[in-house]
Formats: C-alpha cells, sequence, structure tokens
C-alpha cells in the first residue's frame, strides 16, 4: 500500500484507502454470493479459480468450461450488488474477458510464477539448465 515507502503520506490516508476483499473459493460460497455481499465492510469478493476448480470436482483444471462459466456468473452477482469483483488467470485473453464483464481487478500472474519463468530464461539466455552445467562457462 505504501509503495514500498515510496508514499510518505501513507499513515495519514491509509485508513481511508484500505478495503476489504474476501475469497470466495467453493461452489458454497458461490451459491451466497448475495449474502456475502450484503455483510457490512465488504468492498469486494474474489474468486479463486484453483480452489474452486478443485471445490467443482475438476482439480488441477481451472480452465475447465464449468468453471468459468462459474467465474463469470460470480462476476455478473458481484457486480450486480455493487462490489468489486476479482479473480486471477495467466491468460492475457481471459483477463480481458473478465474486465469486459466488469470484473474491477484481475491478477495476471504469480508472483513466484514470474520469478520462476524469469529465472528460466536467464538460464536458458546463458544456456544453462537445471541441475546440468553448461558446456561454455566455468560454472
Amino acid at each position: 500500500m505504501s509503495r514500498w515507502n515510496g508514499r510518505p503520506d501513507y499513515v495519514q490516508h491509509a485508513n481511508q484507502e484500505v478495503c476489504l476483499l474476501v475469497q470466495a473459493e467453493t461452489t458454497i460460497a458461490l451459491d451466497n454470493l448475495e449474502a456475502i455481499c450484503a455483510v457490512e465492510g465488504v468492498d469486494g469478493i474474489f474468486i479463486g479459480p484453483a480452489d474452486l476448480a478443485a471445490s467443482m470436482g475438476h482439480l488441477g483444471n481451472p480452465g475447465h468450461p464449468k468453471v468459468q462459466a462459474a467465474i463469470e456468473a460470480a462476476i455478473h452477482t458481484i457486480v450486480a450488488c455493487g462490489k468489486a469483483a476479482g479473480t486471477l488467470t495467466g491468460d492475457a485473453g481471459q483477463a480481458r474477458r473478465f474486465l469486459e464483464l466488469g470484473a474491477t481487478f484481475v491478477a495476471v500472474g504469480l508472483d513466484i510464477t514470474l520469478l520462476a519463468q524469469a529465472v528460466r530464461q536467464r538460464a536458458a539466455d546463458f544456456d544453462l539448465h537445471m541441475g546440468a552445467q553448461s558446456t561454455g562457462g566455468p560454472y
């Protein structure tokens, strides 16, 4: 929130700018979205696609059409309740779709995944492979 201590007036304004987002990651949560949205102080709901997929019987497959349909329906419900809707996807096209549906926030990557991708790319830049030494260098 303070932009890594880059915002000097953060403590003076933090309370007015903080929001409360809750996660909905099961079919039971989706069945109760309107009630969750009605809770005093809740500003928005984040739909967790991986856990939702598991809850729907599609473990490891958040891209399953039924899971995606449930996320889209949830976005509509949350927005209709006047709350911020959000979710997560690594697919840029899908992220745009969620935004077009009215999602307020869409995470487009996971920090550890992005870090791992950068490390793999750097290793590839130097022709290094996990667990193997390069034939062209001192390491």
